[in-house]
């Protein structure tokens, strides 16, 4: 029986270093040598560098799936509250990794979409996961009339992920947060607004 607490340690050490230095960048020898399992042990769990990836996907994708769920779905607040908050959680990362590692999903979309069809599925059912945890919120707002309604949730949602991804991207190359904190000012004081 395979030990799942060493796939799990590949799977985040991975992780770690796909985030700072690229997928491409990764090699398996890196990754094993990082937690400390021995060199033959990679295909034990793992059936390629490819299915490594995926994995490594879905363990992030989860993760973040539920810190989504958490923000964005709590009762207690109201909906643009929960975006704000969602926003400033953001910010702290890119603080907290020196504007290096910024979005695994959105790094390796950037990198890994043109390279293969199954990298590119496996990311845009992240990236779906997530708009619709986005639509759930703004039909909140747009339900109880805080935001105007003429505009899809969907559209919103797939707005939102778009433009907070590209600032993100900014934001690493300018190592400062400007590129966030633009973004989100004109979504709310231009987009998220009334009739």
């Amino acid at each position: 029986m395979k030990n799942t607490a060493t796939r799990d340690k590949l799977i985040d050490s991975g992780a770690e270093l796909i985030a700072q230095q690229g997928y491409n960048a990764t090699g398996i020898n890196a990754v094993l040598k990082t937690c400390g399992v021995p060199k033959g042990s990679f295909y034990h769990y793992f059936s390629s560098k490819e299915d490594f990836g995926l994995a490594v996907i879905e363990r992030f994708a989860d993760d973040y799936d539920a810190s989504l769920a958490a923000l964005l779905e709590d009762p207690a607040l109201p909906p643009l509250e929960r975006l704000r908050r969602y926003f400033a959680t953001g910010r702290a990362h890119m603080l907290d990794c020196d504007h290096i590692t910024g979005c695994l999903i959105g790094n390796l979309g950037q990198e890994l979409s043109g390279q293969s069809d199954t990298f590119r599925d496996a990311l845009n059912l992240v990236f779906q996961r997530w708009e619709k945890r986005f639509v759930a919120c703004l039909s909140q707002a747009q339900a109880d009339g805080t935001i105007n309604a003429a505009i899809p949730p969907e559209a919103l949602a797939s707005f939102i992920l778009s433009g907070w991804e590209g600032a993100i991207l900014r934001a690493k190359t300018l190592k400062s947060l400007a590129p966030m904190e633009h973004f989100e000012a004109i979504l709310f004081d231009q987009v998220l607004v009334p009739r």
